[in-house]
């Protein structure tokens, strides 16, 4: 099998909020493929922050200020990359939140902006993505931030869960409505990675990071960068007959139940 088949040479990708932790670090790697890379995010600071993280990365990353759940801007912005950058080739839908209360703490607006954010934001950018795509007849990719909460739950992740489980069904619905026009629609599930905003809970003896290294078959946190070879692999010629799918980059945490009590 050739290495053209993950050559991203020529192709544009836009991150939503590629500006930190695992959206940064499938950007870089779509970089390092040979795309050109395109970010957004609602804060300037992290612009400009992430800007200067890829320029010490050697990459040229477009930067645009818009939020994913507001329409109108994201047909504006779509519009000026297009003019600026160029038309889109790779969607990442990575912009997201998550909001641990237990449900009957939950204020209905809380619940309704985590839905808002990661599951709306997704089809907003991706109908107005493949519509760009359509008329250029040019195919295309797209990638959906998933989780392991698309499969399972955890305590005080209910608007996470029903938000990301949607987004599985509706990466599904995309790769059905659109393949036939050469566009593959899949998701990336990540497992428990190691970012600053896990900082907090994998050290000083924390009882999440002992769970978490015990509950993963690979017995360790994932590595930001481990998500390279998902991102290219459905950025890329190399899944153009993948579609609907969502590769799970977990340790193999979704593949068990857990040890034995008492194993290493």
């Amino acid at each position: 099998m050739s290495l053209e088949l993950f050559d991203l040479t020529g192709k544009t990708a836009l991150v939503t909020g590629g500006t930190h932790g695992l959206g940064m670090a499938i950007a870089t790697a779509l970089a390092e493929a040979g795309a050109k890379i395109i970010v957004n995010d609602i804060l300037q600071e992290k612009l400009d922050k992430a800007k200067a993280q890829y320029t010490e990365k050697g990459i040229d990353a477009a930067t645009y200020l818009f939020d994913v759940t507001n329409e109108s801007q994201v047909i504006e912005y779509l519009q000026r990359i297009e003019k600026e950058v160029g038309p889109v080739d790779i969607l990442v839908n990575n912009a997201g939140i998550i909001k641990r209360i237990p449900i009957l703490e939950m204020e209905v607006e809380d619940f309704r902006q985590v839905l808002d954010i990661d599951v709306v934001g997704p089809f907003i950018m991706a109908k107005h993505v493949v519509k760009s795509m359509l008329s250029r007849k040019s195919g295309g990719k797209i990638i959906n931030m998933c989780s392991m909460m698309s499969e399972v739950s955890r305590n005080t992740v209910s608007a996470y869960a029903a938000a990301k489980g949607g987004l599985k069904m509706l990466t599904k619905e995309m790769a059905d409505e659109w393949a036939r026009f050469g566009i593959q629609a899949n998701g990336i599930g990540p497992g428990y990675f190691a970012t600053e905003q896990t900082a907090p809970i994998r050290v000083g003896g924390h009882p999440f990071n002992e769970f978490i290294i015990k509950r993963t078959p690979a017995r360790r946190w994932g590595e930001p960068e481990e998500l390279a070879g998902a991102a290219i692999f459905l950025a890329s010629k190399a899944s153009d007959f993948v579609n609907g799918h969502v590769l799970y980059v977990d340790g193999g945490i979704l593949a068990t139940l857990g040890s034995h009590a008492g194993e290493e």
